[in-house]
């Protein structure tokens, strides 16, 4: 007989041995394999070969990892955990737009030479008028165009003929100017007229002296006749801002001696 046919003989001799100290009804966790009460519920191995016990209860469903870890499936490996998706970056604060300076802006303008006891601008008031509005709407190095605000019309007479009649006559020169301003776009609704006869002379003619002949009289009266366009407006200042004063520097202290 050879000695491994003897080495198994005596296995089972020996696992036949321990039958009555191993429980005859399997645990119920370990019903593929041969278990010792005796030792805990520990699963029974052939000594030396270090082989489970399986019962005749065995199926491959039923195996352990202890005694055929080939047979168990191993549980699957834990999914990995999803990146956190990345922070929006913050949308900046986009700054206010500052406020242009804005400055206050009078502008006049005397329509002289207006013909004796005519209401109508000559063709020099016109363009003199007509210099005049364009310049509101041109920039200049100190600011844009002019904002109108408002537009005073105030017509005027030489002191010639009655105080009534030249009072009438200022008011119809006032008119047509503005007549004129609303004809070159100007709101009517900004302009305000007013006649004031021969109230607010030109300061050069109180050298014309009645007694002059009146042809000379008239001709020396003739800055009186006159028409005045002033207009008050707003206009964004093109001016840099100064910068700010520096802050004087901290006097050193003086040496001791």
């Amino acid at each position: 007989m050879s000695s491994a046919l003897r080495n198994t003989l005596a296995s089972v001799a020996v696992a036949a041995a321990l039958l009555p100290a191993l429980v005859s009804a399997q645990d119920a966790k370990n019903q593929g394999y041969l278990v010792d009460t005796q030792g805990q519920s520990a699963i029974v191995k052939a000594p030396g070969a270090g082989v489970c016990v399986r019962t005749s209860d065995w199926t491959p469903a039923r195996a352990v990892a202890e005694c055929d870890p080939d047979l168990v499936k191993k549980p699957a490996a834990p999914a990995p955990a999803a990146a956190p998706a990345p922070a929006k970056p913050k949308a900046e604060a986009k700054p206010k737009p500052k406020k242009p300076s804005m400055v206050n802006v009078e502008q006049k303008i005397e329509l002289q030479g207006i013909e004796f006891n005519k209401a109508e601008m000559t063709a020099d008031n016109k363009k003199e008028l007509d210099s005049f509005l364009a310049g509101l709407g041109k920039a200049t190095k100190a600011r844009k165009e002019v904002q109108i605000g408002a537009v005073v019309v105030t017509g005027h007479t030489d002191r010639i003929g009655t105080l009534k009649y030249n009072m009438k006559l200022s008011e119809r020169r006032a008119v047509v100017v503005k007549d004129y301003l609303v004809s070159k776009g100007i709101d009517q609704k900004l302009i305000f007229w007013e006649g004031k006869g021969p109230k607010q002379p030109i300061p050069v003619t109180k050298f014309c002296d009645n007694k002059m002949k009146r042809k000379q009289l008239i001709e020396c009266l003739a800055p009186n006749r006159r028409v005045t366009v002033e207009v008050v407006g707003r206009a964004e200042s093109l001016a840099k801002p100064k910068p700010a004063a520096k802050a004087p520097a901290a006097k050193k202290p003086a040496a001791k001696p």
